[in-house]
């Protein structure tokens, strides 16, 4: 067996946990404070927030999307995927020792989606991205904890309350889709969706893609026209 291999490590911004990426191989791993947060070789359900989002809003007029949490890069490369040569694809990632970790270490694995022209990158709490912004997505998609009780920073749990999904309702345009990502379903959660006006389909998603791996679920939430 393959040792992991350390290749570096970094606070998180705001917070006294420490992310590590490490390498085994071909592999690759993000972790916080030694729990794994992502791992190069399951990535199927990160891959399919960004189609099911983008596929609602690829014939939109220049469409502009915000994917919070680069991550290894697997869901801004599906959304550049999906999306025509007029769009813009905003990656907010809090972190910047994983943009630099995807410019250096990572890019490979998903495409190199960071030098796709039609990327900006935001070195910037996603939150604090949405809080600022009004009417200017067409989808909103948010991998950045386990679910809808934070785990990457403490902070992030701003996004799942009342006030975070309105204002992330207010981030998008009219039939613009919020997506999020998570380990497993919440009812209460989908409950909250719903009564802050959007349209709700919670999906199952397989880790690995082709019917393999973890089951995840993946919320789709779209603001009325």
């Amino acid at each position: 067996m393959i040792p992991w291999e350390l290749l570096d490590s970094a606070q998180v911004p705001g917070s006294g946990e420490v992310l590590t990426l490490y390498r085994r191989g071909e592999e690759f791993s993000i972790r916080v404070d030694g729990a794994e947060l992502m791992n190069s070789r399951a990535h199927g359900s990160e891959e399919a927030l960004a189609e099911m989002a983008c596929r609602r809003v690829a014939t939109h007029a220049g469409p502009c999307v915000l994917v919070g949490g680069l991550g290894l890069g697997f869901t801004a490369a599906a959304a550049l995927r999906l999306l025509g040569a007029d769009a813009r694809v905003v990656v907010a990632e809090i972190a910047p020792a994983v943009v630099l970790w995807n410019r250096k270490f990572l890019g490979h694995l998903a495409g190199y989606p960071l030098e796709d022209k039609r990327t900006l990158v935001i070195e910037e709490d996603v939150a604090m991205v949405i809080r600022k912004e009004h009417g200017v997505y067409d989808a909103v998609m948010l991998d950045v904890d386990n679910g809808p009780e934070g785990m990457s920073k403490k902070g992030n749990e701003w996004l799942y309350t009342d006030t975070g999904i309105h204002a992330i309702l207010r981030s998008l345009r009219p039939g613009g889709v919020f997506a999020l990502w998570s380990v497993a379903s919440n009812r209460a959660y989908t409950r909250r969706l719903r009564k802050a006006g959007f349209s709700v389909e919670e999906v199952n998603a397989r880790g690995r893609g082709s019917g393999k791996g973890a089951h995840h679920t993946i919320w789709l939430a779209t603001r009325g026209a």
